[in-house]
């Protein structure tokens, strides 16, 4: 070859390889301007003016540095307008998600996928539920809710649009006023599964008799902490109540209602063990300022984009400042300049099934559901005097009737009033007045104000039953009809409690488990344990970095009563026998660099599966029923088809179940083990969190601490490890300096994944840290300001 073929051969390489390198470079060119330009039509503006129809005078929007915003506005109306722009500036897809949700019209983007979940929305009919409710509202509250609608609409016609609109092909239609009141209905669904419970207790009642009810699910502990106690209690009103009259469901109206629930599931709106929520207030004579400080951490299901949105509203009257709901006007959880509150979810039982006798008189609607690239399908739906039959999609042509009967359905519902209300209390007086319109989900309300006054109340409507519980179905004989509601004053609550301590961890309200349901209704009590075991170690003297490190805790009560138990297990194996010596000794901390917690939660997750080849499904049992059955020899240990003769055996297969699983996922070395290799925070997101193309976009991961029933929940999901549901958000608020406060929560601000704050506080979050809680603009650190001024 010669010099001369060499050197052309080398300039053709040479040629070829620069081609490449352009083509290469062209490519990420245009990748990158097809993100500027997604971003640019996508993102929100805040900086600058702008002329808007709608308000009456100029607001101005300041965002701080977190993406926070703190809106000054003349008019409560023009307040609660902004709220609505930047609600729908910020998390446009989360509002069009939520209600098409409610609405049933998921199909109609997502395609037959969905489906399932639309029958299940429709059937119920949560978005008829929110049309019956708006008639209801005080006039003012309409009046808020209208201003909000238009400020939600004058940002839609900004003409920036979300991603996920651009990817699923379509435009969403004016926001309406019901539309601000329909999420509110499947939270109480999130938050009252009570329904759960029946299907539950009949299939258990079926499979192993109406003992096996105590066994699967046990009862709330005698001796264990009670919200109030019996001299706590404003006024007491129990029920004589029994688990009678209870009737037993078919095999075929099981099958139909679980599989309600399980659409109800892929919505991600399912009774999880450990989900629920923690707040106490602890009164000035406890504290080192002299007033209360007030904490609140709800538990949700952790999601991209997060559901909270935080926000300092203020107009002429209305100075709010906590956690928002995008799609729902003001201050869900949160203080304004006298006030401050926080709520954790009751639980009563609110929900009941009747078994229609033949010949009910029903009547019937067709739903029309239209599905993205196919025909549309016909739902026809029946309800009976009780409510929608919720045995079957529709429960057309299904034999069995099996009705609903659910507060949060029933015509009336003034909750928004209570939640609007909260913002502009002054008092306990206020407080309760706005209390009084609470109807559903129930919530344990903690109270402090900046005279010192500490309190407690527990609204929202709770059927009074006479003769039976609520625990099982019911015939539809007109025996077992509500006998109203138990009148509000009534309703367990109290004001400056002479401990001057209030914790409320969804555990029993009472001593009297009765007056609000059954002795199953209740979380298993370890979280109020341990939140009332931090706080009386300090008598007074507390301060906000005392609570601070009680809503942090990941030591785990359930490690404590376990180990006992646990550690008398035989291993089969050497394997086994390494894991087991690992726990010992073990202080019970979940941190995630623990290579214990990790044992521990696998172990607990196969003795968890304890019940399902008695009950013929995948019954999760909490860990306080679990525990019971290994100290008492349980039934529920035996398995014949497993070989498992005693709850010896049950330890011992299970814990080499859990060391088979973990060996499979992280390899032979226990050393290696640490529980933030398996347990992270699974912020996904709910339309595109299980698409592969489009996951890593939407999706936030990051290794976190705690674990089952901890203070800081987060329990591993089964078969994952992942943490789905824990602290959605945190607040601590100083009544001796308001303006000291702090805040987090979960994700960020941002729902768009090329904007800004999409999860700027997620880290924070999982460090323990939080954001100024501050209506000072010195707090606030570099901001940008929008100003809506009435266009002209």
């Amino acid at each position: 070859m010669t010099t001369g073929t060499v050197t052309r051969q080398r300039s053709r390489v040479a040629r070829f390889g620069w081609g490449v390198v352009w083509a290469v470079a062209l490519i990420l060119a245009l990748l990158l301007a097809a993100v500027l330009w997604l971003r640019s039509t996508s993102a929100a503006r805040v900086s600058g003016t702008l002329d808007v129809p709608g308000v009456s005078s100029s607001v101005t929007v300041t965002r701080d540095q977190w993406g926070v915003p703190h809106i000054r506005a003349a008019t409560d109306e023009d307040a609660l307008f902004a709220l609505g722009f930047v609600h729908w500036q910020e998390r446009a897809w989360q509002m069009e998600f939520q209600r098409r949700v409610a609405q049933g019209r998921l199909s109609e983007v997502l395609g037959a996928a969905a489906l399932p979940q639309d029958k299940f929305l429709r059937t119920w009919g949560f978005q008829r539920a929110a049309e019956s409710a708006l008639p209801a509202l005080q006039p003012r509250t309409r009046q808020l809710v209208s201003a909000y609608t238009a400020g939600v609409n004058a940002a839609m016609r900004q003409g920036k649009i979300a991603p996920e609109f651009r990817i699923l092909g379509f435009t969403p239609a004016a926001w309406t006023d019901v539309d601000s009141l329909s999420w509110s209905k499947l939270m109480a669904y999130d938050l009252g599964g009570n329904m759960d419970d029946e299907v539950l207790g009949s299939r258990v009642v079926k499979r192993l008799g109406t003992s096996g009810l105590a066994q699967v699910t046990a009862p709330y502990p005698k001796g264990a902490p009670t919200i109030l106690s019996a001299d706590e209690v404003g006024h007491e009103n129990p029920v004589p109540a029994r688990t009678s009259g209870g009737v037993l469901l078919p095999n075929e109206a099981l099958s139909a209602l679980r599989e309600h629930l399980a659409a109800a599931r892929a919505l991600g709106l399912q009774p999880v063990p450990g989900k629920g929520s923690n707040d106490w207030v602890v009164a000035g004579t406890r504290t080192a300022s002299g007033r209360p400080i007030l904490a609140d951490d709800p538990h949700l299901a952790l999601t991209s984009p997060m559901l909270w949105y935080l926000a300092d509203v203020q107009g002429n009257t209305l100075h709010a400042i906590g956690a928002s709901i995008p799609g729902l006007p003001g201050i869900v959880i949160g203080r304004n300049d006298r006030v401050a509150w926080g709520v954790t979810n009751v639980n009563p039982d609110v929900q009941d099934l009747y078994v229609e006798p033949a010949g009910v008189k029903l009547t019937s609607r067709t739903e029309v559901i239209r599905v993205k690239g196919a025909p549309d399908v016909s739902l026809v739906v029946q309800e009976s005097a009780h409510g929608p039959i919720v045995s079957g999609a529709g429960a057309a042509g299904v034999g069995e009737r099996v009705a609903l009967k659910w507060t949060a359905l029933q015509p009336g519902d003034t909750t928004m009033d209570a939640f609007l209300n909260l913002n502009y209390a002054r008092s306990w007086t206020d407080f309760t007045a706005a209390l009084s319109r609470y109807v559903a989900p129930s919530q344990n309300f903690v109270y402090a104000d900046v005279d010192g006054n500490t309190g407690y109340y527990a609204p929202g409507r709770v059927p009074v039953r006479r003769g039976w519980d609520g625990s099982l179905p019911v015939a539809g004989d007109g025996q077992h009809e509500w006998q109203g509601y138990i009148p509000f004053a009534q309703l367990p609550h109290t004001l400056n409690p002479a401990d001057g301590l209030v914790v409320t961890a969804n555990n029993q309200v009472m001593p009297d488990a009765g007056a609000l349901g059954t002795v199953r209704n209740w979380a298993e009590p370890y979280r109020a344990e341990r939140i009332t075991q931090l706080l009386q170690a300090k008598p007074t003297g507390l301060t906000v970095a005392d609570v601070r490190a009680v809503q942090l805790d990941t030591t785990s009560l359930v490690w404590r009563d376990f180990q006992s138990v646990l550690l008398k297990a035989t291993p089969a194996d050497a394997a086994a026998a390494a894991a087991l010596d690992l726990l010992r000794g073990w202080d019970g901390n979940e941190t995630t660099a623990s290579v214990q917690a990790t044992i521990f939660e696998a172990w607990l997750m196969q003795l968890q599966k304890m019940a399902q080849d008695e009950l013929g499904d995948a019954t999760t049992m909490n860990s306080l029923s679990v525990l019971n059955q290994l100290k008492a020899d349980g039934e529920l240990c035996r398995n014949e088809a497993g070989n498992v003769p005693d709850c010896a055996t049950e330890l011992r297969t299970t814990l080499s179940a859990a060391v088979t699983d973990l060996t499979a996922r992280l390899g032979s070395d226990p050393a290696k083990w640490t529980y933030g290799r398996l347990h992270t925070v699974a912020s996904n997101h709910r339309a595109f969190g299980e698409v592969p193309a489009l996951a890593w976009l939407f999706n936030h991961a990051a290794p976190t601490p705690g674990g089952t029933n901890t203070v800081d929940v987060a329990r591993p999901e089964a078969g994952t490890f992942r943490q789905t549901h824990g602290p959605s958000y945190r607040q601590i608020i100083d009544l001796a300096n308001p303006d000291a406060s702090v805040y987090v929560g979960s994700l960020g601000q941002g729902g768009n994944p090329l904007g800004d704050h999409v999860a700027d506080q997620q880290g924070k979050w999982i460090a323990g840290e939080y954001l100024p809680m501050s209506t000072r603009p010195a707090d606030w650190g570099r901001v940008q300001t929008l100003t809506l001024q009435p266009a002209r």
